[in-house]
């Protein structure tokens, strides 16, 4: 990539987040809100769950980001007869030097987009527990690091559930936010319309802002975010809350409280900032939460239990006193 940071660079300056949200936006029009959000879970070191309808644009900002960063980027269209093998890697035996030689899988990248990930049965898909929780894969016994940084960016339709296998709450745990794009506005989309109508695939255009290694020194930069006691306070009493909370079944998490906390600093640094503030943790509630707590009359975690989730957990988060 032309023109990205240098490896070197001692103090990496935040006006660069700034640079990054306008390349990718050159493409992905009209949703900075979620642009932010997407890097500061790369910041964070977690993982993305998009739940949205076909065509909105999930391919697009996963290339488009990843362009703009500098990474490497790979595509697993998930099916029902995909194997473990086919995402992790497998071993196979060479006769010319009797030994087995282990070929990786696409997971050994950067930015993996696995798209309709519910459409994978749950064996393929807890293949991904252990790259997604400690940046490695076991194939026969050997454990393999992945690329840093390291990111999965899922999908999946929550109108068409035929033929799907919901994940499990342990899976959906390992997601730091779960996110809907949605349609843009009409002057974005009419933007959109007039600029599809080339040949040149506009992602090609895109300036790399960043690189790996620029990537890995910010998301080292976020546990130095600091946070007051006030506002660790604030989140607890959010996660508390959700404890006791009769309409849910299980409240918050540990791993949910620190999974909110992490999120807010990479929010915090996308801000430009290197400090907490209340906004932080409110406008991360619902992305890092919700998904992460189930309503008492639901069974599974479907996306009418998700969006009644979505309205309880707002709910609780307007009535906690906002600290001063």
């Amino acid at each position: 990539m032309l023109n990205a940071v240098p490896v070197d660079a001692p103090d990496l300056d935040l006006r660069l987040l700034d640079d990054l949200v306008a390349q990718v936006e050159t493409v992905f029009r009209g949703k900075r809100e979620t642009v932010r959000l997407s890097i500061a879970a790369l910041l964070a070191r977690g993982h993305l769950l998009f739940e949205d309808v076909p065509g909105v644009g999930k391919t697009t900002l996963a290339r488009a980001l990843t362009a703009a960063l500098g990474l490497d980027f790979r595509r697993i269209q998930f099916t029902s007869d995909l194997l473990p093998s086919d995402v992790l890697g497998v071993s196979v035996y060479n006769p010319r030097t009797h030994e087995f030689e282990t070929r990786p899988g696409p997971i050994f990248t950067n930015m993996v987009l696995a798209d309709e990930i519910n459409r994978a049965p749950p064996r393929t898909q807890s293949g991904l527990l252990e790259a997604m929780q400690e940046g490695r894969v076991t194939i026969d016994e050997r454990s393999f690091d992945l690329p840093r940084p390291f990111l999965v960016m899922a999908t999946q339709n929550p109108l068409e559930q035929h033929g799907t296998y919901p994940l499990p709450e342990s899976q959906l745990d390992r997601f730091i936010m779960r996110l809907s794009i949605g349609y843009p506005d009409a002057d974005e989309e009419r933007t959109v319309l007039l600029q599809s109508s080339g040949t040149h695939d506009p992602v090609e255009r895109i300036r790399a802002v960043l690189n790996p290694q620029s990537v890995v020194m910010l998301q080292d930069r976020v546990d130095s975010v600091h946070a007051d006691a006030s506002v660790v306070d604030y989140l607890m009493a959010m996660v508390q809350a959700t404890r006791t909370e009769p309409r849910f079944r299980a409240g918050a998490s540990t791993r949910g409280a620190i999974a909110l906390l992490r999120a807010a600093r990479g929010y915090a640094l996308v801000d430009g900032r290197e400090f907490l503030v209340p906004d932080d943790v409110r406008r991360l509630a619902g992305p890092v939460l919700a998904h992460r707590l189930l309503p008492a009359g639901a069974s599974a975690a479907t996306g009418e239990a998700y969006g009644e989730a979505v309205m309880l957990l707002d709910e609780i988060v307007a009535r906690i006193p906002v600290p001063v």
